[in-house]
């Protein structure tokens, strides 16, 4: 996909106001502030000599005034170690928080994420054929299966991730070895099934992604404790 960003008007004076309010010491640089089409709702400063490159994600375009200013309050505290007051950044905090915004962040990933894996079919095991097998036996084959897929490249901590956006589900690939046990690898997938099941929600001022709902259903697993050990060993 073509990434086309755009000026945000009144950008510099924005930061440079936001500057002020944060008891930045010294003259305020210069700001080129953008919209750019990253693949979440993502927030980046970078400095080049006395220029300061910002940059909002475009899922920003349409946002308040008041949220423009506390994201540019999060990035500009970083850089200045300066402590944000609360009353400043709320704004930004409460909008990518709620449950619009995070809906228009799946629509988006699930048009600018491409898919990285490389397929279900391991060299040891078939991630479409164990879906099929646990969703039949623990959720009454009523999930609709997402992509699935083993990660493109092995990854140091996570043993899987289910994406929302694009609806996909990768398994590491360090898993898809014969020395790992099958359970394992069917745990791994059941978990990331359940968050299918059941999406991250908002709990007052928190998002939630293990409910007391999913974690009553995750130890449901047959080899649950037997697979965590497993996983464990494998991570040292």
């Amino acid at each position: 996909m073509q990434r086309i960003k755009s000026s945000v008007p009144g950008g510099s004076a924005l930061c440079q106001r936001v500057f002020t309010r944060l008891g930045c010491e010294g003259r305020p640089p210069r700001f080129r502030v953008e919209f750019y089409p990253y693949s979440s709702l993502v927030l980046t400063i970078r400095r080049r000599e006395d220029l300061l490159y910002v940059r909002f994600s475009d899922l920003l375009q349409r946002a308040p005034l008041d949220v423009l200013e506390a994201a540019a309050a999060l990035l500009l505290a970083r850089v200045y170690r300066r402590r944000a007051p609360k009353s400043l950044v709320e704004p930004y905090l409460a909008y990518a928080r709620s449950d619009r915004t995070r809906s228009r962040i799946s629509q988006m990933r699930s048009a600018r994420v491409r898919p990285r894996h490389s397929g279900p079919q391991g060299q040891h095991f078939d991630l479409a054929q164990m879906f099929d097998d646990l969703n039949a036996r623990f959720f009454g084959g009523t999930l609709q299966r997402p992509g699935i897929g083993w990660s493109a490249k092995s990854w140091r901590r996570q043993f899987g991730c289910y994406d929302p956006g694009p609806n996909q589900i990768l398994l590491n690939r360090r898993m898809d070895r014969p020395l790992v046990p099958r359970y394992a690898v069917e745990y791994v997938l059941y978990h990331e099934m359940l968050h299918v099941k059941h999406p991250t929600r908002r709990s007052g001022c928190s998002l939630v992604s293990h409910s007391r709902e999913f974690r009553a259903e995750e130890k449901l697993f047959p080899e649950f404790d037997r697979a965590r050990r497993a996983l464990d060993r494998l991570a040292r």
